[in-house]
């Protein structure tokens, strides 16, 4: 019997950053969710930006945007990816956000007169966003993840939240602090220090870990097991291995192994609960780690040089290459190499080319140099966002003989703006959550590598762009062989183009990598991966 109301797990990271706390949170979700739990995941980032959507990838990695049109930390990609369940924007917390809302209630005299403070006004937001989800209902489990590192003065008040949380709610909360044994091979030994000082910090705080999850890249044996819980007050059969794997996937297996699962019930008092299904699952990571077949495809980026920037895109080449079983050997490209002398051999033996999202004018002219190669020697082309708009400046200037056809967003007085920014864009000052985002509608031509891929013709995709192609210039680019095969009913804006006479040449508007997940790889790239290997 499922219990009736929400069970809340809070996952905290100790001694580093990226240590992973967003694929054990979605481990740990997926291993619940196929023992017949309902499950979302939830949040908290300690910086007080409002969103990340104004945040530098080179900062942060890419930006994340939900169903209903939230930029949101990229870790929810990894909870949509691994639960195949859309998340929203009540799944993501910023520490700007909570201070908002605290600031908008004390100008509206909502405290009555009394001093505002961390403790009880932000920390009561913080919680009150924290039981907003598991008050609706539809979640078994609520599974939190902090981010940040103990310690970090930021994060203070969330721990704090999670202290007075587990006294409210007693038996209903779970922390699952997760911390590093590093090998010091000088020595040839495993520390347990730095999980030991990370445990102490946060009890400092107030809050004792039920359960501890220690990274490493070598295997743990009993006595640091026993050590640990002895130091950590934790039970020894809660002190829990995450040792190094070839592919996140397998992340849920080995956590299945340790049976994180088991004992994360026991201590949640859940009882009569299935084992959990997860032959699909094993199949998929079958198919990563043993492809038939590789094949070579480039990524022309601006920030590649931080690979969390494109971190949906590079999942999304996971799901299709399983798909079409072989691995996809992504090869990341500065755009900004491709306007140097030479560049057509950065691009030589690549069987597909991949132009990624971006901003601005910079990396610009490689971008669009990436296209024309892609199209005059029939390589396989897919570009997403201003990908697709610069496979369309690269056609108005290469192929329609518009020489100096450029973007509003590139050149304010082009003489050929074949990508216009939208009307309702033109008045805008504050550039946070002021784009065009989340789900709209798609009509897809038929006949067209679009339907085909697809197979229907109403789809719903996700946005995130202010600029447009330009429907002046429609029956031009139709009439040269570039067709409009994707158009949003309501507004008839331009969705996607194709080159008919090519092997396959899609450009998308949207952002097709949000929504491909293990169980549903994204169809577009799956089609993309399957002309790349002809």
């Amino acid at each position: 019997m499922i219990a009736q109301k929400t069970k809340y797990i809070f996952v905290t990271g100790g001694v580093t950053s990226s240590l992973g706390k967003g694929i054990i949170s979605s481990s740990l979700a997926k291993l619940l969710q196929a023992r017949g739990l309902s499950v979302t995941i939830l949040k908290l980032d300690p910086y007080i930006n409002v969103d990340p959507g104004t945040l530098n990838p080179y900062e942060h990695g890419e930006c994340y945007v939900t169903v209903d049109g939230a930029e949101t930390d990229l870790d929810l990609g990894h909870y949509e990816r691994f639960l195949n369940v859309s998340t929203s924007q009540a799944n993501n917390v910023t520490t700007g956000q909570v201070y908002q809302s605290v600031i908008n209630k004390e100008r509206k005299g909502d405290y009555l007169g009394k001093t505002v403070q961390i403790i009880p006004h932000i920390t009561d937001e913080i919680k009150r966003r924290i039981k907003y989800l598991g008050s609706k209902g539809k979640y078994d489990v609520l599974i939190t993840e902090i981010g940040g590192t103990v310690g970090d003065i930021e994060s203070l008040p969330y721990i704090e939240s999670v202290r007075q949380l587990k006294w409210e709610l007693d038996d209903r909360v779970l922390v699952v602090h997760l911390t590093l044994v590093p090998y010091l091979s000088a020595a040839g030994e495993l520390k347990t220090k730095p999980t030991q000082h990370s445990v102490k910090m946060l009890l400092e705080e107030g809050v004792q870990p039920d359960v501890l999850v220690l990274r490493s890249e070598k295997d743990l044996g009993r006595d640091i097991r026993r050590k640990v819980a002895l130091f950590c007050n934790v039970h020894e059969r809660a002190v829990i291995q995450s040792k190094d794997v070839s592919t996140i996937y397998e992340v849920p297996l080995k956590m299945y192994k340790e049976k994180l699962d088991e004992i994360v019930l026991d201590k949640l008092n859940f009882t009569n609960i299935q084992k959990p299904e997860l032959e699909q699952w094993k199949e998929f990571v079958n198919k990563v780690k043993q492809p038939a077949r590789t094949v070579r495809i480039g990524l022309i980026g601006k920030y590649v040089e931080l690979k969390d920037s494109y971190k949906s895109i590079s999942e999304a080449f996971v799901h299709a290459g399983a798909s079409n079983n072989c691995k996809v050997e992504l090869e990341f490209i500065h755009s900004e190499n491709l306007e140097e002398d030479g560049w057509e051999n950065k691009l030589t033996g690549l069987k597909g080319l991949l132009v990624a999202p971006g901003f601005g004018h910079r990396g610009i002219e490689g971008k669009i140099n990436a296209v024309k190669f892609a199209r005059e020697n029939d390589i396989a082309f897919f570009g997403i966002c201003l990908g697709m708009q610069c496979a369309v400046i690269e056609f108005a200037r290469n192929v329609l003989g518009l020489k100096d056809a450029n973007s509003i967003e590139m050149d304010s007085k082009t003489p050929y703006p074949v990508i216009d920014i939208m009307e309702e864009q033109k008045d805008i000052t504050n550039m946070g959550g002021t784009m065009r985002l989340g789900l709209y509608n798609c009509t897809i031509e038929k006949n067209s590598k679009m339907a085909k891929a697809y197979g229907e013709l109403n789809v719903k995709e996700r946005h995130r762009h202010r600029y447009e192609y330009n429907n002046e210039y429609q029956s031009a680019f139709a009439e040269s062989g570039m067709i409009a095969t994707g158009i949003n009913p309501d507004s008839n804006l331009v969705e996607a183009m194709e080159i008919t006479k090519h092997k396959w040449f899609v450009g998308v508007q949207f952002h097709p990598e949000y929504q491909s997940t293990v169980v549903r790889p994204h169809p577009l790239f799956v089609n993309f991966v399957q002309a790349s290997l002809k």
